[in-house]
């Protein structure tokens, strides 16, 4: 059975949605061709079609930022590609991690946890004196504690207190369960997996 395909625009291109298949952040809008699809698929890293170098551009190939292929996915009329990938750096040619760094840049609330684990990772490989978070990666165990007393006080806040002081003990098990997650070398993406394999 022949994968699908999307339907490509005159100059044989169609555009290219790319985004983190862990935290979901838009990375880039690229195009691809018929044979960057096809090299995408096969090769499972992401190639594209660079306009301004007319040329086929496999991502990463010059700065090793490459994009590993998760699922591409196609819009409802077929002239839209979603490429969900695995990025080993940043996705922007400045350095940045997605090309969309300008304009309204107030925080969104999906944007909450990725954000998270990217502090933990630099807390993780730089910590600071003084540093709470830097405290519990050092203590296993005592994250384990924090974790418990945490999802206590947000239970005794869902019982005999108001919805403000539920969401913020919520977002209390939220931190310390990440920070729990990052020690044992493990994501919230790895929970979220298995949430999905328990959708089945």
């Amino acid at each position: 059975m022949e994968p699908p395909s999307p339907k490509f625009d005159q100059s044989g291109l169609v555009p290219c949605v790319i985004q983190d298949w862990r935290s979901g952040e838009v990375l880039t809008l690229a195009y691809m061709n018929e044979e960057a699809l096809r090299l995408s698929r096969e090769t499972g890293e992401l190639h594209l079609f660079s306009r301004s170098r007319n040329e086929l551009w496999h991502k990463g190939a010059t700065s090793g930022n490459t994009q590993a292929v998760k699922a591409l996915r196609f819009d409802c009329d077929s002239d839209a590609v979603l490429a969900l990938v695995e990025p080993a750096g940043p996705a922007c040619h400045t350095g940045e991690r997605t090309c969309f760094f300008s304009g309204d840049m107030q925080p969104l609330p999906y944007e909450a946890l990725p954000g998270l684990e990217r502090t933990l990772k630099d807390r993780a490989e730089h910590p600071t004196e003084g540093s709470y978070t830097a405290k519990l990666l050092a203590d296993p165990p005592f994250i384990g504690e924090k974790v418990q007393e945490e999802a206590e006080e947000v239970a005794r806040a869902a019982r005999e207190e108001s919805d403000e002081r539920v969401a913020n003990e919520a977002a209390d098990v939220l931190y310390h369960l990440t920070v729990l997650l990052k020690s044992r070398g493990l994501s919230l993406a790895d929970a979220e997996e298995v949430l999905l394999g328990r959708r089945r």
